[in-house]
């Protein structure tokens, strides 16, 4: 089954936004890795422990290799993630496009409202059409909608 890629796009507070996600997904029992740039990872790093005290959100920053604690850990930060996510829900904020999508069962992309995080937003959306991904976009003005239901 092809992976099924969503973008939110339009959050004002995208770590916020991945804080809830997360933990929401973690107490369904989904096992995630969410990537993005170092300051960005730094940044929600900090804030799964902070954001809201009556919460414990596990995760652990991966480096390229995992190791035992990272196995049993439900939430993975890292900069790039690759074939050893397999499986694992992949939430994107703002990290370049998986070269592949295969390994993951579902790719989320997070988009601020800043006019650049848009643009980079577009070409990983085109990388994941090139793929053959169906595409779905929850935003502002688009609620639910599947982008490619939209050409016809």
């Amino acid at each position: 089954m092809p992976t099924e890629v969503e973008f939110h796009t339009g959050i004002a507070d995208p770590v916020r936004f991945a804080c809830r996600l997360l933990r929401k997904a973690m107490r369904r029992g989904a096992s995630l890795v969410c990537t993005a740039p170092p300051p960005v990872l730094d940044e929600l790093d900090r804030a799964l422990w902070t954001f809201d005290e009556r919460d414990f959100v596990p995760h652990v920053r991966v480096p390229p290799a995992p190791s035992a604690l990272a196995a049993r850990t439900p939430i993975w930060l890292c900069a790039r993630a690759g074939d050893e996510a397999q499986g694992r829900v992949l939430v994107n904020l703002g990290a370049g496009a998986p070269a592949s999508a295969a390994p993951f069962e579902r790719l989320i992309e997070l988009v601020g409202t800043e006019p650049q995080e848009a643009a980079a937003a577009r070409a990983r959306w085109r990388a994941y059409q090139a793929q053959g991904l169906a595409v779905c976009h929850h935003g502002p003005g688009a609620p639910g909608r599947r982008i490619d239901d939209e050409r016809r």
